[in-house]
């Protein structure tokens, strides 16, 4: 039988997995000694001796006008698995620190008055609009992804890297995603979010969309795109979109059946790989490809934000800035088999007139 290759894999997720493998044994030896078990204390999902795994999820609710609504209780929800109801046995209203990772697009086409405004808009979002209880990291991406600050709680050292930033080349999205989320993932606290800023299609990434979505799907990081199209009507202040039928999700591989990621580029570029590969199949010079962001962001309990020039960057990152300060926690404790699939959660709310974004669902490591 001939020997399958091993599929590539870049240096910085390889990094990763070797952190995260050190990070399962360290839990594990803490609850040996007896460390408490407590979402609070912002570490990631939480695994008790018994099996039964807590399963942490953000909600963001509006009413029908797109304004957040606050000072709901914990009776005000309600939690399914499988369409099955669970009890909600932690639940928090309050503004809790995040840990965020930004992924600044610098290709050509943002080039001049685009990266400016993105700089500046990224300035104000560090230093007005998050706490100083966050944490940070910045990735900039054009032809591949490069981690320009790692965790950090220094907004001046924030600031200096996003200055040193410079614009060219093509657009590597779904490779930068594929680095940033697990890192994002990492985070010291409970809550966990990305937020990605582009003016274009994807043009140089190895990664797939669907390989992408199962990267994302294994985390409890909130995705967030904002989207530069000057072809398409703005979504400012449209936070929440009308829900309709929530999409079947893509079939997760069962364990170790799953697909190579990311797959190498063929020689020569092509469908695939870094020579001329767009996101979700569109030309590149389409500009951004709206239902392809979606798709990455809407799984997490994110969204996708466009807008029409950089002048609105500033107005998008406060109002994801404000959606973050304004959430719910819930957490409930599943007694279901950690059989590596995927398992959907609905959230809802008690006042039928009130929309709920949250996660769609987890998968159930092993």
């Amino acid at each position: 039988m001939a020997q399958r290759s091993r599929p590539w894999i870049p240096p910085a997720v390889a990094a990763l997995g070797i952190l995260a493998v050190q990070g399962v044994l360290l839990g594990q030896q803490e609850r040996q000694q007896g460390a408490p078990d407590s979402p609070a204390s912002g570490q990631n999902g939480v695994r008790f001796r018994s099996g039964i795994e807590l399963v942490n999820v953000t909600a963001t609710v509006t009413d029908s006008r797109g304004r957040f609504v606050s000072g709901l209780r914990q009776d005000d929800f309600v939690v399914y698995e499988d369409g099955q109801l669970q009890t909600i046995t932690h639940f928090s209203n309050e503004r809790v620190p995040v840990s965020l990772g930004i992924a600044l697009d610098t290709s050509g086409s943002m080039a001049g008055d685009k990266l400016v405004a993105a700089q500046d808009a990224l300035d104000r979002f560090l230093f007005d609009l998050l706490g100083p209880d966050d944490e940070i990291f910045l990735y900039r991406f054009s032809d591949e992804p490069e981690l320009v600050q790692a965790w950090t709680s220094d907004r001046k050292q924030l600031s200096q890297a996003l200055g040193h930033v410079r614009a060219s080349g093509g657009t590597a999205l779904l490779d930068t995603l594929a680095e940033a989320v697990p890192l994002a993932q990492t985070g010291q606290h409970r809550k966990k979010a990305m937020i990605i800023i582009s003016d274009g299609n994807d043009t140089a990434s190895r990664t797939n969309l669907s390989e992408l979505k199962l990267v994302i799907r294994e985390t409890e990081v909130l995705v967030y795109a904002v989207g530069i199209d000057g072809r398409s009507q703005p979504t400012l202040g449209t936070r929440f979109p009308p829900h309709g039928p929530i999409p079947i999700p893509i079939p997760v591989p069962p364990p170790g059946r799953r697909p190579p990621w990311p797959r190498p580029a063929p020689p020569g570029g092509g469908p695939g790989g870094g020579g001329g590969r767009v996101l979700g199949g569109s030309r590149s010079d389409e500009g951004v490809n709206a239902s392809a962001l979606r798709e990455i962001t809407d799984d997490s309990g994110g969204r996708t934000e466009l807008i029409r020039t950089e002048r609105d960057l500033d107005p998008a990152t406060a109002g994801i800035a404000d959606e973050l300060s304004r959430q719910y926690y819930l957490g409930y404790s599943s007694t279901g088999r950690q059989d590596g699939r995927w398992h959907t959660i609905r959230v809802e709310v008690r006042n039928r007139s009130l929309r709920v974004r949250a996660r769609r669902g987890y998968v159930a490591t092993p």
